[in-house]
């Protein structure tokens, strides 16, 4: 089941993706995609529905974030083993977690800011874990059952706010717009394996990104358990879980976003994201 919001900012309607290829409303459902709806009990009940049945929605409307609701925003730093390789950076011995501002969170084909005096500027294609279940706390052997399902993430970041400007990684991450999360939901009973999705990241159309979840170092079972020994993690959060190589800081040399470049990026089975960077 693919599950989204689609309207306005700040006006967004639930959704899903029929088979067909159109989106019918949810509205006459569920008030949105948060709390109870991503329970399994919710996800079972919406699963059960005629797609047929629902309002077709007209049009290409713009689709916001798949989720809402959410408290954390979290991020996982280094997770791929070509992608600690590229960047020079030893294999981390366990997960590095940092929070994404809720504010950077935005729809998959919103435009992404450059911000003012920007000069490194990035992009991430990353596996995005959506949780269903509050989870505080849990074992790895239980934790996909917290799992609502998984979505495209693209962790936009500024590199030299991130490490060159002291501090935490977090003033580089959390710039409105940084964090574009979607199409939409995939429901985890449609995700075989998500440690086999291919994953890619293209700007202008030049391919910088062609990597597998196969080669993160801390697998999502590991993730939800690890992040919920710190902080509880509640319905419609959001576990962004690392980048394959190929970033920009990663070129010989450097490349990095300006105004009026695009960005596609995708996950298999997950959909793909379009953005156009303005200046912010």
């Amino acid at each position: 089941m693919k599950l989204l919001r689609y309207g306005p900012p700040g006006q967004e309607k639930p959704g899903l993706l029929a088979a067909d290829g159109t989106i019918r409303d949810l509205s006459g459902v569920i008030a949105d995609l948060s709390g109870e709806a991503l329970s399994e009990a919710g996800l079972a009940k919406l699963a059960a529905l005629d797609a047929a049945s629902l309002p077709k929605v007209e049009g290409n409307p713009r689709l916001g974030s798949p989720v809402t609701g959410m408290k954390n925003f979290v991020c996982i730093g280094l997770n791929y083993a070509d992608h600690a390789a590229e960047t020079g950076a030893p294999i981390p011995k366990e997960p590095i977690i940092f929070l994404k501002s809720l504010g950077a969170l935005s729809g998959p084909n919103d435009d992404v800011e450059v911000p003012p005096g920007s000069v490194k500027t990035d992009w991430e294609v990353e596996l995005a874990i959506i949780i269903g279940t509050r989870a505080k706390n849990v074992s790895e052997e239980d934790s996909l059952s917290y799992v609502a399902g998984y979505a495209v993430c693209n962790d936009v970041s500024e590199r030299e706010w991130q490490t060159e400007r002291g501090g935490t990684w977090d003033k580089g991450k959390g710039h409105e717009t940084f964090g574009p999360l979607g199409p939409w939901l995939v429901t985890k009973d449609e995700v075989a394996d998500p440690q086999n999705l291919t994953m890619f990241c293209e700007v202008d159309g030049h391919r910088y990104q062609d990597g597998s979840t196969r080669t993160m170092i801390f697998g999502v079972q590991k993730l939800v358990s690890y992040v919920s020994q710190f902080f509880t993690l509640h319905p419609g959060d959001v576990i962004s879980t690392g980048t394959p190589p190929g970033v920009g800081l990663g070129q010989k040399p450097p490349v990095f976003l300006k105004a009026g470049q695009s960005m596609r990026l995708g996950i298999e089975g997950l959909g793909e994201q379009t953005q156009k960077t303005v200046a912010g």
